[in-house]
């Protein structure tokens, strides 16, 4: 299974080239409390804004990290947690990125 990401630079109208992305997964404990996040991948998003096929190892939560220092300085990094508890689908996971504000959904 895999995850994938699309940054659009509202602002412009452009997709965002360059932005660094990191794919991780949440650490459980034994008791069931959250011990942090481990990295799995990291990848930048190329010149059509998109990062494709990170690899997500299973059902569970987990996160995007958005690096958006160069298109946000209210915003300098933005974080995107999500279930997965199909690991059978593709998740499709977008970023719509202006210097004021975000928004996240889950695309197909």
């Amino acid at each position: 299974m895999t995850v994938s990401t699309h940054v659009l630079d509202i602002a412009t109208g452009e997709p965002a080239e360059g932005i660094p992305v990191q794919l991780e997964r949440i650490i459980v404990g034994f008791g069931g409390d959250v011990r942090g996040w481990r990295l799995v991948t990291s990848a930048v998003t190329g010149s059509d804004g998109r990062v494709r096929d990170l690899p997500v190892e299973g059902p569970g939560a987990w996160r995007l990290v958005f690096d958006t220092t160069s298109r946000s300085a209210f915003f300098p990094e933005v974080v995107i947690t999500f279930v997965v508890t199909d690991p059978g689908q593709h998740h499709h996971v977008p970023l719509l990125l202006s210097p004021y504000g975000f928004s996240a959904y889950r695309g197909t």
